[in-house]
């Protein structure tokens, strides 16, 4: 179910051209996204009834970048979240490397 209400069919092709829009110009294995689109599809599968929001699937998303490549994880963050300013990526990125607060002048 997707935020206007609409419904439409799981696709994964559109999961894996997300996945492939993040980690563009990343050395990652297109046999670690196939496996994160199989990980994503399933476990939403196992867990909704009948129908899944749009949101959960762009978490899982998250989740898998998030293993797979960092950089990866902030570029998809970035537009998921609809980030706006530089606080927003400033977030993300102290998240990310686990650092407390990175400061910019």
């Amino acid at each position: 179910m997707k935020r206007d209400r609409s419904r439409e069919e799981f696709d994964r092709d559109k999961v894996m051209n997300s996945l492939l829009l993040a980690c563009r110009k990343r050395r990652i294995p297109i046999e670690d996204l196939r496996a994160a689109v199989q990980r994503i599809e399933r476990d939403l599968f196992i867990e909704a009834d009948e129908e899944v929001p749009t949101q959960a699937i762009g978490e899982r998303v998250l989740r898998e970048l998030r293993r797979i490549d960092q950089v990866a994880y902030v570029r998809f963050a970035s537009v998921y979240r609809d980030f706006e300013t530089l606080d927003d990526f400033i977030g993300i990125v102290n998240d990310v490397s686990g650092r407390a607060t990175i400061a910019v002048s």
